[in-house]
């Protein structure tokens, strides 16, 4: 399972918007078979590939032991179910991590495989193919992404100086590992006061990708500049809007965005029903970075899940804060988190850390 998980990994920045899976297949000496994990959508998924291995090995997996990272799929999606694929192999066992949160699954793959006499064991490896598939299991339980929010700051957490100064306020290894994050994701996101300011691409360029994240822009009054580099050809481009202006839409839309009326109060984006929205359109990892206004409103609508925070060994003194949110009155009014990894990256720390709780679903 250890293997399977491993091989789960490699399909990280790869099967979005499907789960990262992985599988082994091994007889009963307990020598692997065949191995594989799932490809783009639309291709084979990780049992397909494993058992595709094994017979170009020239190995027979009759009575084999397959393990899994997920439940076998049961229905019919834009590949066959993997279910069938290893009754028809004549597989013997399957050993799976976790219960498929898809409603179209949930239980169903488990229950064709015992009907055709396999034995099926499930727990192996529960809690490492749940962290890799936080985006997915999000999507599918909570109806609404994962919300990741990056931010790159100075030791005294400024991202910028006042005049909106901040390339570079971390270095080159930090920079390219942030690329490496927005590459897992399944969209990226930032507001309109990002694209007026920096005019950014908010691509995956520092580490290779075999897939661009869609991006989404949080724009009330359609202010995104036809000319903008989020422009870029076969990439999604979705824009959140709340004040309607039909010739700023007709003008983005022959651009090539998608245009989405998500109203909320004092005209602006309604952001809760925007990321619900998301979720409908297969983004279950979001990678938010924003500016200080817009991570402002996310923290204080309670929406973020996770920090990914990049911190340079550096005081800015007065400047731009992470996210403009309070005065509070009291300290027990803070945003409590839970930091779940420190880690250097070339000068600069990294920092992960959660909102208590936000995991449990």
């Amino acid at each position: 399972m250890l293997e399977a998980l491993a091989l789960a990994s490699g399909a990280l920045t790869l099967s979005n918007p499907n789960p990262r899976v992985g599988c082994v297949i091994t007889d009963s000496t307990g020598r692997v078979l065949g191995r594989g994990h799932t490809q783009r959508a639309g291709g084979p998924h990780a049992e397909v590939v494993a058992l595709r291995n094994a017979a170009a090995l020239g190995h027979r997996v009759t009575g084999a032991t397959a393990w899994v990272t997920l439940e076998p799929c049961s229905h019919h999606g834009r590949t066959g179910p993997c279910c069938d694929a290893l009754i028809s192999a004549g597989v013997g066992k399957v050993v799976a991590s976790l219960v498929d949160p898809n409603p179209l699954v949930a239980g169903a793959g488990f229950e064709r495989l015992r009907a055709a006499g396999i034995e099926v064991e499930v727990g192996s490896g529960a809690s490492q193919s749940r962290e890799l598939n936080l985006g997915f299991f999000s999507r599918m339980t909570r109806k609404t992404p994962w919300v990741r929010m990056k931010i790159a700051a100075s030791l005294d957490g400024k991202t910028a100086l006042e005049n909106g100064a901040s390339q570079w306020i971390t270095g080159e290894a930090a920079r390219a590992d942030g690329h490496a994050w927005r590459a897992r994701a399944d969209a990226v996101l930032t507001g309109i006061g990002t694209v007026l300011e920096d005019d950014p691409r908010l691509d995956v360029r520092l580490v290779d990708a075999v897939r661009q994240p869609d991006l989404v822009v949080v724009d009330s009054r359609l202010e995104t500049p036809l000319g903008a580099r989020l422009f870029a050809p076969a990439r999604r481009l979705s824009i959140y809007f709340a004040v309607p202006d039909a010739q700023r839409q007709s003008a983005l839309e022959a651009g090539g965005a998608t245009l989405v009326h998500m109203p909320g109060p004092g005209g602006k984006v309604d952001l809760a029903a925007m990321l619900r929205d998301l979720a409908r359109r297969e983004v279950g990892e979001l990678h938010l970075e924003a500016g200080t206004k817009l991570n402002g409103s996310f923290v204080r609508e309670g929406l973020v899940d996770e920090f990914l925070l990049y911190l340079a060994p550096m005081l800015l003194g007065q400047g731009r804060d992470m996210a403009a949110f309070g005065p509070l009155a009291d300290l027990d009014q803070a945003l409590a988190l839970q930091i779940t990894a420190v880690d250097r990256v070339g000068p600069d720390l990294r920092i992960l850390a959660r909102a208590p709780g936000r995991d449990e679903f």
